[in-house]
């Protein structure tokens, strides 16, 4: 039996020795498991540390460049009425307030408006918050009064009105701001609502968790989130929105690494910034600062404590509490916050009753800034890539100052709508489109432009794409070439009006004809441009030179290929009305090439100057040349193809401006200029069909009716002011001296030495010395040569 039982225990040890190497085995794979799990956790670990971190501290968001308008500057004198003045204020989202006891406020009583402006950087200074009195005339600021000091200001500026932004890949928009900017009421309703324990925690609170569901259990509905502010920030900020374990443990992994790292109110700055609020058309809304303007049109800090519950009750739900959609929604919801806030301690509980008395009071949703003028949008993003690089524009926060004046943009939309509908009522007027270009005298600032009927948000921008040809608009240039060369040409030398034919190369005759298909024959040189005669310019071109012509355009700033051709002196290259603004501008001011732009200056995200754009003259053709085209254009105005501009405007309103049409009535221009302002208008038909409207009946209305509303200078020449021109009295007919007042006597400008020493029977007791017409000239020409080299340079 011992036996026995000792070979069973032997047999039982043998099993016990057999069995340990694999014990060993299954505890070895256990702990390399272990060690291997550790391994990957570790460095997952490590790895979501370095993402977090290389977020966190490096760039953290993609901040598109805001666009500006011309800001407003106001001074004694300014032509602006109190009520275009509240008028701007209600853009700018200025509330009414008898108090003025925010920044964005004001008051008005009858002619006089009291205002608490912004405190705002622009591109050339810093403008504090300046409390201030303004008193209007009629239709003009009367003074400026400093209501802090009692001292008369001189002039001064409000914020801009924001016209666009640039945005970048991502859809995201976000007005920074910093910890200490943000309203105490802020900060007190997050903490109430959203993390009661977020100073205490580390990025994930149980007892958060357990008291919303708690209360959630209570209510029997979603009311509490258990989710941290770290944890939100981790959600907003580096996850995306799907609900998965896998990612919710992801979630908390980084909000215990983002609390180990960093501080709490660097970790509160940072979801002041990026939390999402709302939804801008194709733009997330992030970050308060950002919400605060697209709900109420205000900055952060002129907040109501109404207003700012309202933006924390968006936090648990944009979409679901948005006050657009769902009001009353969202007004249960603000007011909850407001509960919370009071139960805190944070707001007294009377405070708290009086804000949930008040309305839900948001702006209307208005079209989305960066859409708001998409032509002149347009221009700025192409001026701006010619400096800066796309990523720079779009994403590195900076703030664009433009020339753009809102009132008179949009005046300049509702007047070009109008009075397209009136000219499709005239017959083979349909289907009609029109650009127009409004700049400033002496800056060559555009203060305005229309790029179609329809302000659409993408699509062919005519005025900087459509190329057409300018037809009598090229005249004056033509004229322009002449009189520079004064002892050959002045304002009444005499030119055959007489019928013309060039013969091609290629057995194509080119045979001009006046608009009236007569010919006047023999005819002053200012009349020969006032009337728009056809076969006078062909007979002067020729003779000037075609290549000096298209010389004088590119040293104007025309750098389009310019083809030379007989049918150039009539208008018959194509340009676009960008084109036709920078050479009339050349006219306007009187001979000195001042580029057009819409940009005044560039500051980066810090309020530092990145870029300035001063005003950049140079004299590219003659003044005194200029100052006698000009008088001619003022001319075209009283008796030529735009007289019927005098119907509206008083008879000694000082206009200067020429018609365009070109064949089979396809394209209708006008460009003319006052003092304050030059106007190019095109109208015409995408598909280039006939539009049976001349320059004088289809441009030339729009031009008038723009210019009565936004124009307040005449133009006026002033000889005094170029230094080679002298006003002689002459007969208008002959152009043979005259004395004031006598016979048919008019003053007209001559470039010193050229004026005429001949006199008239009205003139003196000298005989009438008759100056001699221009020579004849053959009615045919061969063109057996370029007309490049058949004019001479």
């Amino acid at each position: 039996m011992a036996d026995r039982s000792n070979k069973r225990g032997m047999r039982y040890g043998a099993k016990k020795t057999e069995r340990k190497p694999s014990s060993h085995w299954f505890r070895n794979i256990f702990l390399l498991l272990l060690v291997g799990c550790g391994f990957v956790l570790f460095s997952y670990l490590g790895y979501l540390d370095f993402y977090v971190r290389e977020q966190f501290e490096g760039k953290r968001w993609a901040i598109p460049a805001r666009v500006y308008a011309n800001p407003v500057e106001l001074y004694a004198g300014a032509n602006m009425s109190a009520a275009k003045f509240e008028e701007l204020l209600q853009i700018l989202h200025y509330h009414k307030d008898a108090h003025l006891g925010s920044e964005g406020s004001y008051f008005k009583n009858g002619a006089q408006i009291k205002l608490k402006s912004r405190d705002f950087a622009f591109w050339d200074q810093h403008q504090p918050s300046l409390l201030m009195q303004i008193d209007f005339n009629e239709n003009s600021i009367a003074a400026i009064t400093d209501l802090q000091s009692s001292e008369s200001l001189p002039i001064a500026r409000i914020d801009p009105v924001q016209i666009g932004s640039l945005y970048p890949t991502i859809k995201e928009d976000r007005v920074l701001i910093k910890l200490e900017e943000a309203p105490d009421s802020l900060i007190k309703g997050l903490l109430a609502s959203e993390d009661r324990d977020f100073y205490t925690h580390f990025g994930v609170s149980m007892r958060g968790i357990a008291r919303a569901l708690w209360a959630n259990v209570q209510a029997g509905g979603m009311v509490q989130g258990g989710s941290t502010i770290t944890q939100q920030l981790v959600k907003n900020f580096y996850l995306s929105s799907e609900r998965k374990l896998t990612r919710k443990i992801k979630e908390a992994l980084m909000a215990f690494i983002l609390e180990f790292r960093y501080s709490k109110n660097e970790i509160l700055e940072a979801y002041l910034n990026e939390i999402y609020l709302g939804q801008n058309g194709s733009n997330g809304v992030h970050g308060f600062g950002l919400a605060s303007e697209f709900y109420f049109g205000s900055s952060l800090k002129e907040l109501t404590l109404d207003q700012v519950s309202l933006l924390v009750a968006l936090v648990r739900g944009p979409s679901e509490y948005d006050p657009r959609r769902f009001a009353n929604r969202a007004l249960q919801r603000r007011n909850l916050v407001l509960t919370e806030m009071a139960a805190e301690g944070y707001i007294s509980p009377q405070d708290a009753e009086a804000a949930k008395a008040k309305p839900i009071n948001i702006i209307p949703k208005a079209q989305r800034a960066s859409n708001r003028y998409p032509g002149f949008m347009d221009l700025v993003k192409r001026q701006l890539k010619e400096e800066y690089p796309e990523e720079e524009i779009t994403s590195e926060g900076l703030k664009i100052f433009t020339t753009l004046d809102t009132q008179t943009q949009d005046t300049l939309e509702k007047t070009v709508a109008n009075k397209l509908l009136q000219l499709e009522k005239l017959p083979h007027a349909k289907d009609l489109e029109s650009a127009v270009i409004l700049t400033r005298k002496d800056s060559g600032e555009i203060a305005a432009m229309v790029s179609g009927r329809e302000n659409a948000v993408s699509g062919f921008n005519r005025a900087l794409d459509a190329v057409r040809p300018i037809g009598s608009l090229m005249k004056p240039f033509v004229y322009l070439t002449a009189l520079e060369n004064p002892k050959e040409w002045t304002i009444t030398s005499r030119l055959n009006d007489t019928g013309v034919t060039v013969k091609g190369e290629n057995g194509t005759d080119w045979t001009p004809k006046n608009y009236d298909h007569k010919e006047h024959g023999s005819v002053p040189l200012h009349k020969a441009l006032a009337k728009s005669y056809n076969l006078a310019t062909v007979n002067l071109g020729r003779k000037v030179g075609i290549g000096n012509i298209a010389k004088n355009l590119r040293s104007i700033g025309i750098n389009k290929n310019i083809d030379l051709y007989p049918s150039l002196l009539l208008g018959a290259t194509s340009l676009s009305p960008m084109d036709v603004a920078q050479m009339y501008q050349t006219l306007m001011d009187g001979g000195f090439s001042t580029p057009i732009k819409a940009i005044r200056g560039v500051i980066n995200a810090k309020n530092e100057a990145v870029n300035s754009y001063p005003l950049n003259i140079k004299q590219v053709v003659d003044p005194g040349a200029t100052f006698i085209v000009n008088t001619i254009l003022q001319e075209v105005m009283h008796e030529g193809t735009a007289a019927s501009v005098y119907d509206t405007f008083p008879k000694d309103y000082g206009l200067a401006g020429k018609t365009g049409t070109t064949n089979d009535a396809k394209d209708s221009w006008f460009a003319g200029f006052s003092g304050d302002y030059l106007a190019v208008v095109w109208v015409g038909r995408d598909d280039n069909k006939p539009i049976g409207l001349t320059g004088a009946t289809g441009a030339l209305p729009i031009w008038t009716a723009l210019m009565q509303q936004v124009s307040s200078q005449p133009f006026t020449l002033d000889p005094d002011q170029v230094e080679n021109i002298k006003m002689v009295w002459v007969n208008a007919d002959s152009g043979l001296l005259n004395r004031k007042g006598c016979g048919n006597g008019r003053e007209y400008p001559y470039i010193e030495g050229s004026e005429p020493t001949s006199y008239s029977s009205c003139g003196s007791e000298q005989p009438d010395q008759s100056e001699p017409n221009d020579a004849s000239e053959p009615n045919v020409i061969e063109q057996d040569k370029p007309w490049f080299d058949l004019f001479p340079e």
